[in-house]
């Protein structure tokens, strides 16, 4: 539950980067390679998103799967 929940945010950085990066063609010199840089550093942050949704689906450290199976037992 939490790796799809992860990649709402995931995604909106995707976007962000997307832009980030369609900025950096419209520049020229030292301020569009600074633009290449920043977009692929929010390229990298968007992929800590899933991982850490994956990491804590997969370990069973996701609270909204607790709370989830709290609400089934007091059924």
């Amino acid at each position: 539950m939490c790796f799809l929940v992860s990649l709402i945010p995931a995604t909106v950085w995707v976007i962000i980067g997307f832009f980030v990066l369609f900025a950096s063609t419209k520049a020229e010199g030292a301020l569009r390679k600074f633009g290449q840089v920043l977009a692929i550093w929010v390229f990298i942050i968007a992929s800590f998103f899933p991982i850490a949704g994956a990491y804590m689906t997969f370990s069973g450290m996701c609270p909204m799967e607790q709370h989830f199976t709290e609400m089934m037992e007091k059924k």
